[in-house]
């Protein structure tokens, strides 16, 4: 069973300040998708810049080992970033739900 990464947190203890953490958090996940996307077009861009004008053979197998590198480094950000985007998920929709629950018990006691 996978745990989740925020089940420390007590959602109904979550004040507004919280969930703009919550925000932050899931604008901070999407730039680091944007950094590993980046790091991995520059892998697979240098492979082939390097294999093009390489003139000697160990040259040219470090092109070639940047070209995969490039991939692995791509996937492996889009996987992180689904798997974080997730989490935050789970953290939103809790948050919601109890926001929920709070007004309708709040509209009873009036």
């Amino acid at each position: 069973m996978q745990r989740n990464l925020y089940s420390q947190f007590n959602p109904a203890e979550l004040i507004l300040r919280d969930q703009l953490a919550i925000d932050r958090t899931l604008l901070a996940n999407e730039r680091t998708l944007l950094a590993y996307l980046r790091s991995g077009v520059a892998l697979f861009i240098a492979g082939i810049s390097i294999i093009h004008f390489s003139h000697e053979g160990w040259f040219t197998a470090m092109g070639i080992l940047c070209i995969p590198c490039g991939f692995t480094t791509l996937l492996f950000g889009l996987l992180r970033f689904r798997k974080m985007d997730q989490a935050i998920a789970v953290v939103r929709q809790e948050l919601k739900s109890i926001s929920a629950n709070e007004e309708s018990f709040a509209g009873k006691e009036t």
